[in-house]
């Protein structure tokens, strides 16, 4: 291995093998009650809470250890009204032509059209963007590695934070999404990846019975 600068793993907590599987199966019962809402309360969400868990989501693995991800939390009354016309604008022609008719017919048990009110009325809007350039110094020049693998696993760490706070989310996608590096003020070697809309749920708030329909263990993984 090439010589480098280390320092002792001193923070890493080992757990004993039973307490390893209790934790393990109490992390996978706290994530089954995570469910994507669409109806979200416009109670306040402190800024604090949202920093902590964009905190979370940096320290995710990345290649080179370059952290290629930029996180724009959007509070702004203004800013969320612009965004939410922005998004609706793509989304109308998503829904009148661009998407295939496999597309919709995919969407249709989730009820989604291209009315999205949450992106107004939720407390928090973050957009996740990839940096293509900038290296841990952000010079704008050193390539980055693997940055779509890197602000995928960033985002998961964001999400499991989020819902771990008590929190409810939802994914949202517009494309393109390049209004995104206007509004939130990111140059233009900045891909947007993510709408994550952020908040309380709506008092009656529901979740589609599809939305309920996970694969099983045996579907998903293989042990060999």
């Amino acid at each position: 291995m090439k010589e480098h600068d280390s320092v002792p793993l001193m923070d890493h907590i080992e757990l004993p093998p039973e307490r390893m599987l209790d934790e393990s199966r109490a992390f996978f019962e706290r994530m089954k009650r995570r469910h994507t809402v669409r109806e979200f309360s416009d109670r306040p969400v402190d800024a604090a809470v949202i920093e902590a868990a964009i905190a979370a989501a940096g320290l995710g693995p990345s290649g080179a250890n370059h952290q290629p991800w930029h996180f724009c939390a959007i509070g702004s009354a203004e800013k969320k009204k612009i965004l939410r016309e922005l998004a609706e604008k793509e989304e109308r022609e998503f829904y009148a032509g661009k998407a295939s008719e496999a597309w919709l017919d995919a969407l249709a048990p989730l009820g989604t059209d291209a009315h999205k009110p949450y992106l107004e009325h939720a407390p928090w809007i973050i957009a996740i963007f990839g940096q293509r350039k900038g290296g841990i110094d952000e010079d704008g020049e050193q390539q980055n590695y693997y940055v779509p693998e890197s602000v995928g696993i960033a985002m998961g760490f964001l999400i499991a934070a989020l819902h771990h706070a008590g929190l409810c989310m939802l994914t949202h996608t517009p494309k393109p999404m390049t209004f995104l590096n206007d509004l939130c003020a990111r140059p233009k070697s900045e891909k947007p990846y993510l709408l994550l809309v952020v908040g309380y749920p709506a008092e009656g708030a529901t979740v589609p019975l599809h939305a309920l329909k996970k694969k099983p263990l045996d579907q998903i993984a293989s042990f060999i």
